[in-house]
């Protein structure tokens, strides 16, 4: 199957509020214990960047795992960020912790590094152009910067992401299965994520498939 690219911001409020509704525990908290297994007995210091936080819960979830830590989550889309900011006024354990820019990627301000981890869930498929994330991961980063970038990975046909809709999404909302469709859709193959990586520099990097649809790209920048 060819890809077909989606819109690059989910600026919708119909559809931005049903996404941070969605019931997503199992798929973020897996996020941040395959972090954890990637970077075994390592403790978490210092500043995360994330990339793509949409209305935070990873931001948050990883921030509640590793107390030693502070987010800062970067998203295009103003209501991402509304529900993002809202949530933060709910969550009094980590919300000094864990803060949120709305920007485009790239040209956002984003604050000087180093950081110790660059995290981002879900970005790589939006993205019309992917040399944006590598290119960012690479100005944000410093030697010892670990990368962590989870992704939807391409089925091979239509009907391969139709089943993947029906077994993970029927019961949500027809415009989150919907979404869901366009997004397996605009995903990359394990492979081209590997030609991404070379071509950005960042052929040190790791590509995994860790379920069956979700890639993870990992390693220690200079490691």
């Amino acid at each position: 199957m060819q890809r077909v690219t989606e819109p690059e911001l989910m600026e919708d409020p119909e559809q931005s509020e049903a996404y941070a509704a969605a019931d997503f525990a199992e798929a973020h908290s897996r996020i941040v214990e395959t972090f954890g297994q990637c970077f075994p007995g390592e403790e978490v210091t210092g500043p995360v960047l994330d990339l793509g936080c949409g209305p935070g819960d990873i931001g948050f979830r990883f921030a509640a795992r590793y107390p030693g830590c502070s987010v800062t989550g970067v998203d295009g889309s103003r209501a991402m960020i509304r529900l993002a900011n809202a949530r933060r006024a709910r969550e009094p354990l980590t919300a000094d912790r864990v803060h949120f820019i709305e920007g485009l990627l790239p040209g956002t301000a984003i604050p000087a590094g180093p950081f110790a981890v660059i995290i981002s869930n879900s970005l790589l498929h939006h993205l019309h152009e992917p040399r944006v994330l590598w290119e960012t991961v690479l100005h944000h980063a410093s030697p010892g910067t670990k990368i962590y970038v989870v992704d939807l990975f391409r089925p091979a046909t239509q009907a391969d992401a139709e089943k993947l809709v029906h077994r993970y999404a029927s019961g949500e909302p027809e415009v989150l299965c919907r979404d869901f469709y366009n997004s397996l859709c605009a995903a990359f193959e394990p492979a081209e994520v590997e030609a991404q990586l070379a071509a950005a520099g960042l052929a040190g990097l790791s590509v995994d498939v860790i379920s069956d649809r979700h890639l993870a790209v990992h390693g220690v920048l200079g490691g």
